[in-house]
């Protein structure tokens, strides 16, 4: 194939991977949902080689597919199965190019596995707040190109809001320069939120500019017991009016999602005994003591009691009770996972209206589906919940099962009606088109489409993803 020697010309045999046993981690999603091909995954060791292969592809019409860490939850990621389509795969450029703890910034390559800038950013008595469960192994290329969210989005917003400047390999192969570390920049449009969140259709993101945080010296750890999703709404604003930003995390966990993580995970134990329909896991950091911080949790711990916002309460007293705490939370889509088939919803209405959104979905599932259990969890901060659902009967060896839309279609019209978004942080990828076409506008589909075919008018970065036909 000559166009595959030209790219081997660009990056050597070292960037560059054919053999077909070797091709299998790139070409396969990571829940095992997609099965692509690919004559050949290229790694190029710098945004000057990935300029140079995307020219090539370019000139040949060659679809493109980047890829990260490939962790994400939608088919991004994953060529067709045509076996047409190149990866680019971007693991080698892992370099952080620089840390300004003065500005408050770090400059990063696209290929940087999340948890090693968060540790550069440590290193430099800083925070890099976005942190999410991949955080070992996504990589922040991935996570800019999905504007992914994570447990922190409360205090500090998702991807978007923590990136100030670009660099892009366009799909003609220009590179645009975007690295600048400016809180202020009035000169045009802003042209890197276009990229954030496009998930690799308008160009591929090669570094990032990102902010950085003052790393925080005292944090508190809890887990509340809720009567209902209402209760923790209202408990929200408690501790936001007592203690202002320093809450950093608020997540909202169903009793069936703690019993799961009973049932399936090892030397886990209930947290309370005789059980709740609802847990909140707070969180809350601060630069000062961690005594001014303790004291002003307990007081709107006491206030949240006396007004029967929480039944029961435990701080976290050391990292190993920290821990457990927290594996209650992060073990739920693994627990899940154990149980068998599942229809997942990664949804978001205003943080206001979960708890009618909590109870109308619900309402709705169980007239359709007789006997369906809910598994629900997710970042009630921010409004973002993972809505989940076990239909009886449905089996994950059911190719019919796995392949319906009546559940996901059923959720997704009560987040409709509630002026909600059907993916809150996972994006689109393969898996969410159809959902796009269902329930965007007529005119935010074609300024979608008029980006697309100004930038990408071959078509060659990864199509067949977030744009539907």
């Amino acid at each position: 194939m000559a166009v595959l020697d030209r790219i081997r010309n660009v990056v050597g045999s070292q960037g560059m991977i054919t053999d077909p046993r070797d091709l299998e981690p790139y070409v396969v999603d990571w829940r095992g949902f997609y099965h692509g091909a690919t004559p050949a995954v290229v790694r190029p060791a710098d945004a000057a080689q990935v300029a140079a292969v995307v020219k090539i592809c370019a000139e040949t019409g060659t679809a493109i597919v980047p890829q990260g860490g490939n962790t994400g939850m939608c088919g991004a990621a994953t060529p067709s199965a045509a076996g047409d389509q190149i990866v680019l795969n971007l693991g080698r450029m892992n370099r952080i190019r620089e840390v300004d703890a003065l500005n408050s910034t770090i400059t990063v390559e696209a290929g940087c596995i999340l948890a090693n800038i968060q540790q550069a950013a440590h290193e430099a008595d800083r925070l890099f707040p976005l942190s999410l469960g991949a955080e070992g192994s996504c990589h922040i290329g991935g996570n800019l190109a999905t504007n992914a969210g994570g447990v922190n989005v409360l205090r500090y917003g998702n991807t978007r809001d923590l990136t100030l400047g670009l660099e892009v390999v366009l799909p003609d192969g220009c590179v645009w320069d975007g690295l600048r570390g400016l809180r202020k920049d009035n000169t045009g449009y802003d042209l890197k939120q276009i990229f954030v969140g496009s998930e690799g259709t308008l160009g591929i993101i090669t570094a990032a500019v990102l902010k950085l945080f003052p790393r925080p010296r005292a944090a508190v750890t809890a887990l509340l017991a809720v009567p209902d999703p209402a209760a923790a709404v209202a408990l929200l604003g408690l501790l936001r009016g007592e203690c202002g930003d320093r809450v950093s995390v608020f997540e909202l966990i169903s009793r069936l999602c703690v019993e799961l993580v009973l049932q399936h995970i090892p030397d886990t134990r209930d947290p309370f005994p005789g059980g709740h329909p609802w847990y909140v896991l707070a969180e809350l950091t601060d630069v000062g003591g961690q005594g001014a911080l303790r004291e002003s949790f307990e007081r709107g711990m006491a206030l949240a009691l006396e007004r029967g916002l929480a039944r029961d309460a435990v701080i976290a007293e050391a990292e190993a009770h920290k821990r457990a705490i927290w594996r209650m939370r992060e073990a739920s889509p693994e627990a899940s996972r154990a149980e068998g088939m599942l229809y997942r919803h990664d949804v978001s209405v205003a943080v206001s209206k979960v708890p009618d959104f909590i109870a109308a979905a619900r309402t709705a599932l169980e007239r359709a589906y007789p006997g369906v259990r809910i598994i629900c969890f997710g970042h009630l901060g921010d409004g973002n919940v993972h809505y989940n659902a076990f239909v009886p009967g449905r089996q994950r060896d059911d190719p019919a099962a796995r392949e319906a839309t009546d559940v996901n279609r059923l959720v997704h019209d009560v987040v409709h009606r509630f002026g909600g978004s059907f993916s809150a942080e996972h994006g689109i990828g393969q898996s969410r088109r159809g959902e796009l076409a269902y329930y965007k506008s007529g005119v935010e589909l074609e300024l979608m489409r008029a980006l697309k075919r100004t930038l990408d008018p071959r078509n060659i970065m990864n199509p067949g993803k977030v744009l539907p036909e």
